[in-house]
């Protein structure tokens, strides 16, 4: 499962300690903003011991590296010795960044990160540029700053820029990965973990490892969930059976869309 997607600053090996305690399910070593320049170097040479002690935890090994065009380049000559599951890179704007990432990063999973209005505009040729992207993420504290506004504990300056990019995630067939909660308090991170699974998201970032059981637990199904999942599959299965278009389900008219959705949840 992929729900939780954890930044670790790269050169703090306390943070990477921690992170694997976190229960989070992706781990990503930070060479971008959480790496001051000067730690870049220290940074990198870490990424072995670090993806090796989140294996070992059970989470998916991951890395951030900066735009090719600044000091990517120089990250990715040396993580990449370290096999990360998965490469993500910073500030994306363009389907030909991308190219170029794949180029640089053979074999692993590829995650663009959308930060600003103008990747927020062509996220769907950014997701379509590679067959090894798998998802994308939207970022908050960068996309606030680029529109010129304010991060809120709501979300609300946000709103559009979730729904708009969860739309061109789902049309280019990669999954979205929500912007992280950047204050510090838990119930704070449950809502709006649970405001990004009402707009459609499966998984969220984080930074702060204390949210990562959290949000786990929110993009996990519940038993109340899966209970009304299984009730609409075997209702529409009877509908059908006996002939007819869709059922009802405590009210509500199930058609094939729901049918479907419910199947997805089950893992079917």
């Amino acid at each position: 499962m992929r729900r939780s997607w954890l930044f670790v600053p790269g050169a703090d090996r306390g943070a990477h300690a921690a992170a694997a305690r976190s229960g989070a399910d992706v781990i990503i070593l930070e060479l971008e903003d959480f790496t001051p320049p000067e730690l870049r170097a220290k940074a990198r040479a870490l990424a072995g011991e670090a993806f090796a002690r989140w294996r070992k935890a059970g989470a998916l090994a991951a890395v951030r590296v900066n735009p090719l065009e600044t000091c990517g380049r120089d990250d990715l000559r040396v993580v990449m010795l370290a096999l990360p599951d998965i490469v993500m890179m910073s500030k994306v704007v363009s389907a030909d960044q991308v190219r170029s990432l794949a180029e640089l990063a053979p074999e692993a999973e590829l995650v663009p990160n959308v930060e600003t209005a103008a990747g927020l505009l062509n996220a769907f040729h950014i997701g379509k540029a590679s067959p090894r992207v798998t998802a994308m993420l939207v970022a908050s504290e960068d996309m606030v700053a680029d529109l010129g506004t304010e991060r809120s504990r709501g979300g609300e300056e946000l709103a559009y820029v979730r729904a708009r990019f969860l739309v061109e995630c789902r049309a280019a067939g990669v999954e979205a990965i929500d912007c992280p909660y950047t204050f510090s308090d838990v119930k704070g991170a449950a809502a709006d973990a649970r405001t990004a699974k009402r707009l459609g998201y499966r998984m969220k970032s984080l930074v702060d490892p204390s949210h990562a059981r959290t949000i786990n637990a929110v993009f996990t199904p519940s038993k109340k969930e899966l209970a009304k999942a299984k009730k609409i599959v075997a209702a529409f299965e009877r509908a059908r059976a006996a002939g007819k278009e869709r059922a009802k389900v405590d009210g509500a008219l199930i058609e094939v869309p729901i049918y479907a959705a419910a199947k997805r949840l089950l893992g079917g």
